[in-house]
């Protein structure tokens, strides 16, 4: 059989039966046989928080390329392909150097138990290792204190965005006890951007910081930004800047460029970044509009948008958004996976959608039965149906609403594979 990253992620699948299982121990021994790449990354920016962590990275490595710098990436889970996780000086990494560094870490591994985020995250950490930059932009998979991410020493900047529930079976059920797993990326001596939190969790946030010795520069202390007349408009010790709206859609992405600009300025990074990291960020899935593509085709004269968020506050965030774009009926098609609140993502939404089409997430096996997530649509207000797949919930919604806005939402997974399905 060819050697292929895929083949050498289907192996890693097997080498832990748990998907998530958290704890350093395994990632510490497997990075110690690989000679510790942790160590020798360019300067790293370490982002933690419920929502927004992808957003807000996206904008500050627009800033830093604005200003001519090499910036690794890391982020998860992928849409498509693996690959879009791991971006190696502004590229995404080649076929052959992703099969070399999975193949690297499999072996150095052996038949050890490791999760499949784990060692995939080694394997990244070895590329950026490997590769020259200027800054390395990690962002966590799961809570933060735990995570495979959390191996880095003396990060030039840490960035908490909020915190909201999700994960509640890993991370705790309160706000306080998911912050207090946020705030474990926080170390001595090393600022930490903060952006809006609930009390409860900015507490937390705080006390962490006061026991580690990380100073903070917190939105509403350190930091403000806000929209007047149309222009973002952020202030902090250092002065005032009067930017673009944020090109990413929805009036949450305000506060995420907040801190993405709050970053910069701590990196000593000029307004001509700031300014690029708020026209020139791209993050597929978060509230895209798809323009091109087979499903885009079938649907004309109907809008299609796309979005990955999956918890409560995104429910809410969607809603928000979906009201500040012009008046159009909107009609939901939802997949959902069985660890969420599909009640509580949905409540929100159901203020803005006319109806709900659900589906099973298509070779997922922990998604909601489409039936499921219909009925608790229902629950929650809105007149739902099903459909066995995301093209027949498009051909119904089209036949009765032809100017329809269509908005595919409630997975990660289902956002990858409609992105999949729109590329063929």
């Amino acid at each position: 059989m060819t050697q292929t990253s895929d083949v050498i992620l289907d192996r890693m699948m097997a080498l832990h039966p748990k998907v998530i299982d958290l704890t350093l121990d395994r990632v510490w021994r497997l990075l110690g046989a690989v000679g510790n790449p942790q160590d020798r990354l360019p300067p790293v920016i370490h982002v933690a928080g419920t929502n927004g962590k992808g957003s807000t990275q996206a904008m500050i490595r627009a800033g830093l390329e604005a200003n001519g710098h090499a910036v690794h990436a890391y982020t998860s889970p992928h849409l498509a392909r693996f690959h879009e996780r791991i971006r190696l000086a502004g590229t995404l990494i080649a076929e052959d150097r992703l099969t070399d560094v999975l193949e690297s870490c499999y072996k150095a591994n052996g038949t050890d138990p490791i999760t499949y985020f784990e060692i995939t995250t080694v394997a990244g950490l070895m590329a950026f290792a490997q590769t020259p930059a200027d800054f390395t932009l990690l962002e966590v998979g799961l809570g933060g204190r735990l995570d495979a991410t959390n191996v880095i020493s003396d990060p030039a900047l840490t960035i908490i965005t909020p915190v909201d529930m999700d994960h509640q079976q890993f991370l705790g059920d309160t706000i306080g006890a998911i912050a207090g797993e946020k705030a474990g990326i926080l170390k001595r001596g090393v600022a930490c951007v903060v952006g809006p939190q609930h009390d409860e969790g900015m507490e937390v946030i705080e006390a962490q910081a006061a026991a580690v010795g990380a100073p903070l520069l917190a939105y509403g202390q350190h930091w403000h930004v806000g929209v007047e007349r149309d222009r973002l408009i952020f202030q902090d010790e250092t002065g005032l800047l009067d930017l673009p709206l944020p090109n990413l859609p929805g009036p949450h992405q305000v506060t995420n460029a907040g801190a993405a600009i709050a970053a910069l300025r701590a990196l000593g990074k000029d307004e001509a970044a700031c300014e690029a990291a708020v026209t020139r960020a791209y993050w597929p899935a978060r509230m895209e509009k798809l323009t091109t593509g087979p499903l885009v085709e079938m649907a004309a004269p109907a809008e299609i948008w796309l979005d990955g968020g999956h918890n409560p506050a995104a429910g809410r965030a969607l809603a928000d958004t979906l009201q500040a774009l012009p008046k159009r009926p909107t009609h939901l098609i939802c997949g959902m996976l069985n660890t969420k609140d599909v009640g509580g993502y949905l409540s929100a939404l159901a203020k803005v959608a006319e109806t709900l089409t659900a589906v099973s997430i298509p070779g997922e096996k922990n998604t909601i039965p489409a039936k499921r997530t219909a009925a608790q649509a229902a629950a929650v207000g809105l007149t739902a149906g099903v459909a066995d797949t995301v093209q027949d919930a498009i051909t119904a919604i089209t036949a009765k609403d032809p100017n329809a806005r269509i908005l595919i939402c409630g997975s990660l997974y289902l956002a990858g594979h409609v992105m999949r399905e729109n590329s063929t």
